[in-house]
């Protein structure tokens, strides 16, 4: 613990649904929520309009549509998200060389480590202007926690929201802590809170007056007695710049249960893909391949592969992803799945060398007119370069950018019925018109994200 208020912990004001709203004016101050809009969608952002009438994270998408009919419902634009998210980290990075993202919209920063800070004031100044810095540079607002531990500035900063910054002295923890709910705590969910209850503990001095020993006999030695020790606002982790990853995934949730085995192995296939795309942008390959299905019934299975070295290419994972798939029943259809590649190493270019040499093999054996080698070396060429993909049916999904030849930038208000609406408008701009065209109108192509800040 610290004796001064000098890490900062950052959380941007509802993220994604404030950067639709700062790029899309005709939604400022209206409900919107952000998130899958199928029927198995979940909320991913809501506004602080749309959280008034209920709706908050995590909630299916469903449920949100019922409490606010008539909010906006956009498709995420993470590569959009992840543009801000880069500005607001450069800011942070000045502060300090010891910077902890927990996730696009969210950080720690070491103050002290940076210089800019060794006590109350001086802190209190660093984040106000940082909190400036990121209005004037994203064009959003972010709230700010101050306080001597991890586990405090997170929760000041939570205080804090929207767009403030609140200070917890040193010193003051306790107190500050005592009367809360046991939910405020790290690592105390719905399951370990209700436990709580139950035994009679429903706030933080409830667990501090509980002992030690009783945590532990709850819920664990190391559980127990981690809790014990935040119960007592005590938190001695500190910021840690970089974390190794682990492993790289990605899943998709599918609107319908899917049946057709092929249709399940091109899923997986794209998927593979996707997940190298990952790897590949972390700079790490990996040994172990892993296939998760989740089935009709919420059953999960999960198949892994372990390669004889580390790779980082896909049609090695796509293989192997395909290979695990054959052992697993999709009886009955499948509502998730996913691919993932974990013992991951250092990017390295010795698969790539081993599948050259294995094309180059393959050719020299076509060109020597051994029979049916002809065949395997157009075999090997394939398995290394896709097949061309078909052209398909052009999708608008709501809140993506678009351009027309005519109007110029606009977004997808919503599409059916082979008709895409679209409103014209920028960052900067008044709210614009609504125009309807054929969804295959030749003078209307996907467009490119505008900046929030910094068109003249």
């Amino acid at each position: 613990m610290r004796a001064a208020p000098t890490i900062l912990h950052l959380d941007m004001d509802a993220f994604f649904a404030a950067a639709e709203q700062a790029s899309k004016p005709s939604l400022r101050g209206k409900p919107v929520i952000v998130g899958g809009l199928g029927p198995r969608g979940v909320v991913a952002t809501a506004s602080y309009e749309a959280r008034r009438f209920g709706v908050h994270s995590a909630m299916p998408m469903g449920q949100a549509r019922r409490l606010a009919p008539n909010a906006a419902y956009l498709v995420p634009r993470f590569s959009f998200y992840r543009s801000i998210s880069e500005q607001v980290m450069e800011l942070l990075g000045r502060l300090s060389p010891l910077v902890e993202p927990l996730s696009l919209d969210e950080a720690f920063v070491d103050l002290e480590a940076g210089g800019v800070a060794d006590d109350s004031a001086s802190a209190r100044v660093a984040g106000e202007r940082l909190r400036v810095d990121i209005l004037a540079t994203a064009g959003l607002t972010g709230s700010v926690g101050l306080a001597g531990s991890k586990m405090i500035a997170k929760i000041a900063s939570e205080e804090a929201k929207p767009d403030g910054l609140v200070l917890i002295e040193p010193g003051t923890e306790r107190e500050l802590l005592g009367p809360r709910s046991v939910r405020i705590l790290p690592g105390v969910g719905p399951a370990t809170g209700e436990h709580l209850r139950r035994a009679g503990m429903t706030t933080v001095s409830d667990l501090a007056e509980a002992g030690e020993d009783e945590l532990v006999r709850l819920l664990g030695r190391a559980h127990g007695a981690s809790l014990y020790l935040m119960a007592q606002g005590y938190d001695d982790r500190p910021v840690v710049a970089e974390r190794d990853a682990k492993s790289v995934s990605v899943e998709d949730t599918f609107d319908v249960d899917l049946h057709d085995r092929v249709r399940i192995r091109v899923e997986v296939e794209r998927l593979a893909e996707r997940c190298v795309g990952r790897l590949r942008a972390s700079g790490h390959s990996g040994r172990t391949i892993v296939l998760k299905v989740r089935r009709y019934d919420f059953s999960t299975l999960t198949r892994s592969e372990t390669l004889r070295g580390p790779t980082d290419d896909p049609g090695v994972v796509r293989e192997a992803a395909g290979r695990l798939l054959e052992a697993v029943d999709t009886t009955g259809g499948v509502r998730l799945l996913g691919v993932g590649v974990s013992g991951l190493a250092d990017y390295t270019q010795e698969d790539l060398f081993a599948q050259a040499e294995a094309g180059v093999a393959a050719a020299a054996a076509a060109e020597e007119g051994a029979p049916g080698d002809a065949t395997a070396a157009a075999s090997a060429v394939a398995a290394v370069e896709p097949a061309a993909e078909e052209p398909v049916e052009r999708h608008w999904s709501p809140g993506h950018d678009v351009r027309h030849a005519v109007y110029g930038a606009g977004w997808v208000q919503g599409s059916g019925v082979g008709r895409v609406t679209v409103r014209f408008e920028e960052p900067g701009s008044e709210p614009g018109r609504v125009r309807t065209f054929a969804v295959d109108d030749p003078e209307l192509e996907p467009g490119e994200a505008l900046p929030l800040v910094g068109r003249g």
